[in-house]
């Protein structure tokens, strides 16, 4: 199954009003996703909403009422009808506080089986922060005593520090982050089961950090608006419920298959930069600069690449014995854009044709013979085929901007010009 933990609802900052139940039901049915976290239980006006509309299923599950389920599958491609969808309870906090002399501001995801958990975790924040500004709350706290009160809410709530290399709000982060588990947690360091990986990095960055070791490598979308589900997912092999699922990623046994991932340079963190002075460097470039943007001379944002190189105690290639399986992927929308040469518009009318025909997107991305696409869509069929070998030109992000990944599937015809669709 493709689970999807890390999201946000309508009720945080930013994000399309299509973030509800229903527009999450629709878009994890194209998708093909099959677990989708909840996000924003904190708010109370999303919590009065879940407990309206969620019904138990599997144990630790919910999902829609069976009227529900047939009113909205109406509106779902008939190709991706028979996907399931459940949901798991799940809130990401924003915690600021000050620790060893420096403001710290780290992003967190907390996932609980039940909602007399979720009113657990409700309850200790409400006495610190307003839970009714922002789906995504904002707390004077410690990361360490959020963890503490994830442990305290239910033996099986998981704590997940998030996106852990972004540079602003993560454990890791260049701007207020840690260099160490241990910094960051202390004496309940070894309940860090997973660590997200977040869209600027990927399990193999991440494993140059033997201190990572004993962690889940997880990747979830972080979506705001529903199109954006399973940007990055986690495949698991396991029973439906939530012991079964948490518990995979907990442990990291067999039953965690591994991810799905971006390639990490489109994540809008990956290289050091200026946004605002078109200035994007690889840490190499960064270290020749000695940290300072050569238009405006302030440093730069420091991003992925440079910080994992920073606190990595393996070299770039490092790789563990009996790894986790690692997919990646880009979004079928932007594909097909590439493919046929298209903008947005046209590129979406196109999306809605293959889904309708050839099922959801994940299975057309990861596992549909391309020899059914070649005959209706052949330059599509051959963008899979690129992705799929990661033949991709990389253009990293930075400061901010996302990326740009591109199949490179050029060739030269008799004249020498670069030949890009058939």
């Amino acid at each position: 199954m493709v689970v999807d933990l890390h999201i946000h609802s309508h009720n945080s900052r930013a994000t399309s009003k299509h973030m509800d139940l229903e527009g999450l039901y629709i878009w994890g049915k194209i998708k093909g996703i099959n677990i989708i976290g909840t996000g924003d239980f904190t708010h109370p006006g999303w919590f009065i909403e879940l407990r309206e509309k969620l019904r138990p299923a599997e144990p630790g599950l919910f999902r829609l009422s069976e009227e529900e389920e047939k009113r909205l599958d109406k509106k779902v491609p008939r190709a991706c009808k028979n996907n399931i969808i459940r949901f798991i309870l799940t809130v990401e906090v924003s915690t600021i506080y000050k620790k060893a002399g420096k403001v710290r501001k780290v992003h967190s995801v907390v996932i609980v089986p039940n909602f007399e958990a979720a009113s657990y975790v409700n309850a200790k924040l409400s006495r610190i922060g307003n839970l009714k500004a922002d789906g995504r709350p904002i707390i004077g706290m410690d990361s360490k005593e959020l963890l503490r009160i994830a442990l305290e809410s239910h033996p099986e709530s998981l704590y997940v520090p998030a996106h852990i290399w972004t540079p602003w709000f993560s454990i890791f982060g260049s701007k207020s982050g840690f260099n160490s588990l241990e910094e960051t947690f202390d004496e309940l360091t070894p309940h860090i089961h997973a660590v997200e990986t977040g869209l600027s990095s990927d399990p193999a960055m991440n494993w140059r950090l033997s201190q990572l070791d004993h962690c889940t490598l997880i990747s979830n979308s972080d979506a705001h608006s529903p199109q954006k589900l399973g940007r990055e997912a986690n495949v698991i092999r396991a029973n439906l419920s939530y012991t079964e699922i948490i518990g995979a990623v907990k442990t990291n046994d067999a039953r965690f298959v591994g991810t799905i991932e971006f390639f990490p340079e489109e994540g809008k963190y990956h290289y050091d930069g200026h946004r605002l002075c078109n200035v994007r460097f690889s840490p190499s470039e960064t270290h020749a600069h000695q940290g300072l943007c050569p238009r405006c001379g302030q440093p730069l944002v420091v991003g992925v690449d440079s910080r994992v190189d920073e606190l990595a105690d393996r070299p770039v290639g490092y790789e563990p014995k009996n790894h986790k399986q690692v997919e990646y992927i880009i979004p079928l929308i932007e594909l097909i854009g590439q493919a046929a040469k298209v903008g947005p518009t046209v590129a979406l009318r196109m999306y809605q044709s293959v889904i309708e025909e050839y099922g959801d997107e994940f299975s057309i991305l990861r596992t549909l013979p391309t020899t059914e696409l070649a005959g209706r869509y052949p330059d599509l069929a051959t963008h899979i085929e690129g992705m799929r070998a990661q033949h991709v030109v990389r253009e990293p992000g930075y400061d901010g901007v996302y990326g740009r990944i591109m199949v490179d599937i050029g060739e030269k015809d008799e004249k020498g010009q670069q030949r890009l669709f058939g």
